[in-house]
């Protein structure tokens, strides 16, 4: 009985293909129609950074004499620092490059070897990459000196051109940190090193745009640094090439 019920249902659906071939046929193009549409609506609407900070609507007027409104964006403000290898660093080192930049001392006790981790992921991740740079301040000039800095930045094997550690003065340090990279700096003789500081990751575009803030002490936010970056390099290829 089985096998004679198999056989009939064999028959019929062989029956009904030759039968409804035509709409069988349309119905897989149709499919194919509809993924390829899906497929193009989704690359029209890739991911893209959002641009952090203040930001204020101006006036401008184009060489027509046309009026229409731009948008300006905060962005990092000039700055000079020396790194490990006694060079200046300033916002030209990183022309037409993106960076992750973050703020530590060598002897922090708390925090700072966490992020000193993570931000390995980012520099093995991207190593080999020249358009992706790091930066790290350091907020104890006083004990962080330009030989602190190479002795640290040899400790952990990584190339000068690719991650600067950075002095200068506190005042300035403070500065960039609180008003530029909006990360909290504070000298506190009750917090553990004599320092507070935030254990952010700041990714910063072409532009000098800050386009990802990410918490360095925390594996899983760094994954999704490390998954922004291409996403940032796509965007900024593309404007260098226009």
């Amino acid at each position: 009985m089985f096998f004679s019920s198999f056989f009939m249902y064999k028959q019929y659906l062989k029956k009904f293909i030759n039968t409804n071939s035509k709409c069988l046929f349309q119905f897989i193009l149709n499919c194919f129609f509809l993924v390829l549409i899906v497929s193009c609506e989704t690359q029209q609407t890739e991911k893209k950074l959002l641009i952090y900070g203040s930001r204020e609507i101006v006036e401008k007027t184009d060489e027509n004499n046309k009026t229409f409104n731009d948008t300006i964006y905060h962005t990092i403000s000039n700055y000079q620092f020396v790194d490990q290898d006694s060079d200046f660093v300033t916002p030209e080192t990183f022309s037409n490059c993106i960076y992750v930049t973050d703020f530590f001392f060598t002897t922090c006790p708390s925090i700072c070897p966490k992020m000193t981790a993570q931000m390995m992921r980012v520099y093995e991740e991207f190593e080999e990459n020249p358009k992706v740079k790091m930066l790290s301040h350091s907020i104890d000039p006083t004990h962080d000196t330009v030989a602190v800095l190479k002795e640290y930045a040899d400790n952990l094997g990584v190339k000068s051109e690719k991650w600067h550690f950075v002095t200068g003065t506190r005042d300035d340090i403070f500065e960039m940190g609180r008003k530029n990279y909006m990360v909290a700096v504070v000298e506190d003789e009750n917090a553990e090193g004599g320092f507070f500081h935030g254990g952010h990751f700041i990714l910063v575009d072409n532009h000098r745009r800050i386009r990802g803030i990410y918490d360095g002490t925390d594996s899983l936010d760094v994954n999704n640094l490390l998954n922004d970056i291409p996403i940032l390099l796509k965007e900024v290829n593309q404007d260098l090439t226009q």
